[in-house]
């Protein structure tokens, strides 16, 4: 009888420690093998195409070109692609925008070995798989109405602590014009004023100090 083929795995993370350890987890595993490894998304596309992985392990923050911008540009080239996101985040915004990019599941770096594992065997088999918990917080999140990216750009000015006339200079817009957009902000993350937008936005994802 003839043997069955592993499921072949491309890692992407820019942390060759993390990496390396995820390798021999994924090793340890009799029907997964890591054929691929990349550090950041444009790498990942190249290799992708390169090793045409049956899964993909996929961080959210990398340098250069990042997570959810390789998923998109990956799926779009080869749209049986499957991809898994494998980061530390677990905010609102970041699992909306990964399973928006047409990401299958998205896990977080401390998921037990057991379950990475069939997360991993699950996706390959034709399944999306998403804990009950991110499901949930998901579906609260395709409720909200989408900001534009104006309204994006006034609201990380915002969480710098940037006053109206401020934002105005840096986007070459009235002060009229900032405060019609955050009327228009307050409204869709259902928040009462310029602290409570900043939280809010934080707190989910929305905009990132870093």
């Amino acid at each position: 009888m003839k043997k069955k083929e592993p499921i072949r795995i491309m890692l992407v993370d820019d942390h060759p420690a993390f990496r390396k350890g995820l390798a021999a987890l994924i090793g340890s595993q009799n029907d997964l093998e890591v054929e691929a490894e990349a550090a950041d998304g444009a790498e990942a596309i190249k290799l992708f195409r390169r090793f045409k992985p049956d899964i993909v392990l996929m961080d959210l923050r990398l340098p250069g070109m990042g997570g959810v911008e390789a998923t998109i540009a990956i799926r779009k080239e080869f749209p049986e692609a499957r991809v898994i996101v494998l980061t530390t985040f677990d905010m609102d915004e970041d699992i909306f925008r990964a399973m928006e990019s047409g990401a299958k599941s998205y896990l977080l770096k401390d998921t037990p070995e057991e379950e990475l594992a069939e997360t991993i065997r699950a996706v390959h088999a034709g399944r999306e798989k998403l804990a009950p918990k991110l499901a949930e917080r998901l579906a609260v999140r395709q409720k909200r109405p989408e900001l534009s990216q104006r309204e994006i750009e006034v609201l990380q000015l915002l969480v710098r602590g940037r006053s109206n006339k401020e934002i105005g200079s840096s986007l070459f817009i009235t002060e009229d014009t900032v405060k019609a957009h955050l009327k228009t902000l307050f409204v869709k993350l259902g928040v009462q004023d310029r602290t409570d937008a900043a939280i809010t936005a934080i707190r989910q994802g929305i905009v990132h100090l870093t």
